[in-house]
């Protein structure tokens, strides 16, 4: 199982961006999705996390971003509005797999896209 993380890039305060991380390989099915930011100097924080019946977002992001999934495609978003200068970063998507019917859920890690916010 790969993770393929895009959608990253430079934007102006106030705007907004689509980050994507499609899954590929043996998938049977996705559990829980999350996506965390790691800034530079900092350590890595948790943006959100959804298992499909709920979804928790990071206080100071609540309103601003959404997790968002494409079970047909095995694909996962972060929708991120009125982007701010601070939430410049690296941005990770973390997501459950489990590879067959029978098998174990297994975490895996995206290669993380960069979102720069800055004028």
């Amino acid at each position: 199982v790969q993770l393929q993380a895009s959608g990253g890039g430079l934007v102006q305060p106030g705007g907004s961006l689509r980050l994507s991380c499609a899954a590929s390989g043996s998938i049977f099915s996705i559990g829980a999705i999350s996506w965390y930011r790691q800034a530079p100097g900092k350590q890595r924080e948790l943006v959100g996390i959804t298992s499909g019946r709920s979804t928790s977002y990071a206080d100071a992001l609540k309103g601003r971003f959404t997790i968002s999934r494409d079970n047909a495609n095995n694909t996962v978003y972060l929708q991120m509005n009125s982007l701010k200068p601070e939430d410049t970063a690296v941005y990770y998507c973390y997501v459950v797999i489990r590879s067959t019917a029978w098998g174990d859920w297994r975490n895996y890690w995206g290669q993380g896209t960069q979102v720069t916010v800055s004028s």
